[in-house]
Order: C-alpha cells, then sequence, then structure tokens
C-alpha cells in the first residue's frame, strides 16, 4: 500500500513560518510529481505547489507564488512545503499527493487534483488573524 503522510501543521501567527513534511511509504517518488493541495472548511481543494522528478519543473499558485517553496528529498522520500509569510487566507488542511509516471500533461492540467493517484491525509495550519 502507499500512504502518504503529512506533518508539520500548527497554529501560528500571521507572518510566521512553517514547514509541512509529507513522507511517502510503499513506493518511491523518484518518478512521480509530487504536490501540495490545500482545503478549507466550505471550500474546493486548492492547488497550491508540485514539483517534477529531479525538480526539473516547480510551478506554484499565484497566491502563494514568491512565498512558499516546494521541495524534495528523493533520498528521504519527502516532499516539504516552506511556507513564510503566512496570512489568515492560508488556513486550510493542507494536502500532498502524488501522480505516478504516466503521460505528460500540461503544468497548467496539473493544477487539477483529479490527475494525482495518491493522497495523504491533511495537515491543519491556523493562522490566527
Amino acid at each position: 500500500q502507499v500512504i502518504l503522510t503529512e506533518s508539520g501543521g500548527a497554529l501560528v501567527q500571521p507572518a510566521d513560518s512553517l514547514r509541512l513534511s509529507c513522507l511517502v511509504s510503499g513506493r518511491s517518488i523518484n518518478s512521480s510529481i509530487m504536490a501540495w493541495f490545500r482545503q478549507a472548511p466550505g471550500k474546493e481543494r486548492e492547488f497550491v505547489a508540485l514539483v517534477t522528478r529531479n525538480s526539473g519543473l516547480i510551478y506554484y499558485s499565484d497566491t502563494v507564488k514568491g512565498r512558499f517553496t516546494i521541495s524534495r528529498d528523493n533520498e528521504k522520500n519527502t516532499v516539504y512545503l516552506q511556507m513564510n509569510s503566512l496570512q489568515s487566507e492560508d488556513s486550510a488542511v493542507y494536502i500532498c499527493a502524488m501522480r505516478e509516471p504516466g503521460d505528460v500533461l500540461p503544468v497548467t492540467t496539473l493544477k487539477e487534483p483529479i490527475h494525482y493517484h495518491y493522497w495523504g491525509q491533511g495537515t491543519q495550519v491556523i493562522v490566527s488573524s
């Protein structure tokens, strides 16, 4: 079985920083696209960032670009999301996702959750205002 386990969520103040981790068990992430999504109560799942294999391409949503950084450590089978300058609008459950190797898709298409095969349970980030 493939299990994605997020960690690092916390209650923080505006302008604080936080680093989330996603550990993947049961499958190597080496050839997979890894991504972060987030979902706030009552809202649809929202794309945050993705990184392709070998970090060849990194893509962010406009709302987090310049503040968040996605990275991967294939040896640790882990993907990270460094979040800086957090705002109240960033409050959400942050969910890690993995797409298995397959057809090459445009990066804009990969913003849609349907293209990912495995999902974690999420870790909650609350930014007080």
